[in-house]
């Protein structure tokens, strides 16, 4: 609203805002650069906006008209090899290259890695338990949730093959306790995007995948594989 709308819509009525503006409107942020999803989304917010104007009686009429401006092709997400994840967490900093295996082969978000306590992990059973997420906001504060749903809740299973690399990381690197976070940061603190994201980037580029590769794609290799195999990851 305030970077996108206000600027070109914030001064005169809802009687001034047409359809000509608006398509003038929308064609000036494309071509200022702004991201094809940051339009649509801008576009869904004033036609709504807009659809409240009229059933309020202000306009007659909703001016966002643009046939297939709220919508956009999602480009398809890269898939990594099994061979690629490896070369990736291979190049990434000894403490997060559990971080990535765990990312490609169980499908556990970010938020639910962040989360994860050492009572969460079962080296017997071969199974990590998620309870938890962490959400981190825009302006850096932290905080814990359950899962939106019971489906949430669940206990999912890693490959025999990581064992060694569960062992030897809740040795070296976790915090201590049962209830120590599994991963944190090179000073023992919460993990965040900004105490990761350069030596992500940095292991990306190392193992020669591509740039658009982010760290949320790394769920895309084990819903792979667990397709592939014809069952699913959660026990």
């Amino acid at each position: 609203m305030r970077l996108r709308i206000m600027p070109t819509f914030g001064a005169g009525t809802m009687a001034d805002v047409t359809t000509a503006r608006v398509r003038g409107w929308r064609g000036e942020l494309l071509d200022a650069g702004v991201g094809e999803p940051t339009v649509v989304k801008a576009y869904q917010l004033l036609r709504a906006l807009m659809n409240t104007a009229v059933d309020d009686e202000l306009i007659r009429r909703n001016p966002c008209r643009i046939k297939g401006a709220d919508r956009y092709d999602v480009p398809e997400r890269p898939v990594l090899s099994v061979a690629e994840a490896f070369a990736v967490a291979d190049s990434i900093a000894p403490r997060y290259r559990l971080l990535v295996l765990l990312a490609a082969f169980t499908t556990l978000r970010s938020g639910e890695l962040a989360a994860l306590r050492r009572r969460a992990i079962d080296l017997d059973g071969l199974t990590v338990s998620v309870r938890r997420s962490q959400a981190e906001l825009q302006d850096g504060r932290l905080f814990g949730q359950a899962p939106k749903s019971a489906a949430g809740v669940r206990a999912i299973s890693f490959p025999a093959e990581l064992l060694d690399d569960v062992t030897r990381h809740l040795d070296q690197f976790a915090a201590p306790g049962r209830d120590g976070h599994v991963f944190v940061g090179p000073r023992g603190g919460l993990l965040r995007r900004s105490n990761f994201r350069d030596d992500w980037v940095s292991a990306r580029k190392a193992a020669g995948v591509t740039s658009e590769l982010h760290f949320h794609d790394l769920r895309h290799t084990g819903n792979t594989l667990a397709s592939t195999a014809g069952a699913g990851t959660v026990s």
